[in-house]
């Protein structure tokens, strides 16, 4: 590899490596999310040029750290910043001035957590909260997120840039809340991670690196929040969640990369290990005594994962959960996966039933939907229903080898 090549290459690393950690500490040491965000673009784009005339530093991350900060510092000094900024303008000036700083080891802390606590602020509106932790904390791109949320991507650029601007103008501490302020802004804090793990989640063919590391960003962040709320099983059945899922990462796609379904997958590749330990906080996340939505689908998890064990599918009780989980938090995601729970329980009779139930243009585009009517309808004859269910749920599909396992389905009926 080239100077330059292994330049750029180190820099595509550090962007999936440390960008929303340096992000939430500017902001958090700033006290701006949107100059933070500006600020390491900036010092992103120094590496660019910089790295492949000079070689790469030592410590890359602490070498983008001192970049950023420098034109923060610049840039307050050329917008003659309020007095109330001054104090920390002149602190961030010295630590740029000080010789060589660039090349020492820079104490990064992960600012993350706190960044979390306040994206979920109760003055921010609600559909924002999880947008604004995935690209301020996470660092993913705009346009990824319009997609998620189904909006257009200025649309959502509009949203997230009102939000920024609301925690700069408004007198919102970029601290810990207090303690008595958790159970409000926790759920879009567990919300906000679990969106994160499911982009990271859907990319198991590994095409996309920077959301293939987000599952794995997202869980460390379930560990942290663990760590910092200890008795909350919220926060403990999200990460069991999450590593039941990551569990499996191994046998969701063949050697060649077809999609394989649950049903189908060599529970030998399965990971004991991260099943063990999502198997240790859901008995943690128990003895609280307070079940919850994460809870419930860390458990359906759970009853998959024994399949390793025993060689079969306790279908009743995936149901039974699915029906807990619906009254706790029905979305359409839970629906759909009571009445395929069900179906495997009772009979595909069963689950076509609870799939006429939903309003039909709330799954207009829900591709689980179309995927599970399918193979229902072609469970019980009704072939032409079944290939048309199948067409529009692989036209509905972003996934290609998805795409390709629903058309081979159909083919194949």
């Amino acid at each position: 590899m080239t100077g330059t090549a292994k330049a750029y290459a180190t820099v595509e690393q550090a962007v999936r490596d440390c960008y929303g950690r340096l992000v939430a500490y500017l902001a958090v040491h700033w006290r701006d999310v949107a100059a933070a965000e500006d600020a390491l673009a900036d010092a992103f784009l120094a590496a660019c040029e910089t790295w492949p005339r000079q070689g790469v530093p030592d410590k890359p991350e602490a070498w983008l750290l001192t970049a950023a900060r420098r034109r923060l510092v610049d840039g307050a000094r050329r917008a003659r910043v309020q007095a109330k900024a001054v104090p920390e303008l002149l602190a961030l000036a010295e630590e740029g001035a000080s010789p060589g700083a660039e090349w020492e080891e820079a104490e990064i802390g992960d600012e993350r957590l706190r960044m979390l606590f306040l994206c979920a602020h109760p003055e921010l509106d609600p559909g924002i909260r999880t947008p604004l932790v995935l690209q301020t904390v996470l660092g993913v791109d705009a346009t990824r997120i319009a997609t998620a949320f189904v909006v257009k991507p200025a649309t959502m650029g509009q949203r997230l840039s009102r939000a920024k601007a609301k925690l700069r103008a408004a007198p919102l501490r970029f601290e810990m809340p207090e303690k008595a302020e958790w159970p409000g802004r926790l759920e879009a804090v567990l919300e906000a991670v679990y969106a994160a793990y499911g982009s990271g989640w859907e990319e198991a063919a590994g095409a996309e690196p920077r959301r293939r590391d987000l599952a794995a960003e997202a869980i460390h962040l379930g560990r942290l929040l663990v760590r910092f709320l200890p008795g909350e099983p919220e926060a403990q059945g999200l990460l069991a969640l999450m590593l039941h899922l990551e569990a499996r990462r191994a046998a969701r796609r063949d050697a060649k990369g077809r999609y394989i379904p649950l049903s189908e997958q060599d529970v030998t590749l399965w990971s004991a290990d991260e099943i063990g330990e999502a198997e240790h906080h859901l008995s943690l996340a128990a003895r609280a005594g307070r079940m919850g939505r994460f809870q419930l689908e860390a458990a359906i998890q759970s009853v998959h994962a024994h399949r390793s064990m025993t060689g079969e599918t306790a279908w009743e009780d995936i149901a039974l959960l699915y029906e807990g989980l619906v009254r706790l938090a029905p979305t359409l995601g839970a629906q759909v996966g009571r009445a395929a729970a069900l179906a495997e329980a009772q009979g595909a009779q069963a689950g076509l039933s609870l799939l006429g139930e939903l309003p039909q243009e709330a799954v207009r585009s829900y591709q689980p939907f179309w995927a599970l009517a399918a193979h229902l309808y072609g469970r019980v004859g009704r072939l032409e229903e079944a290939r048309e269910a199948y067409s529009r749920a692989a036209g509905l599909s972003t996934d290609p080898s998805v795409r390709r396992f629903l058309q081979e389905r159909m083919n194949g009926l």
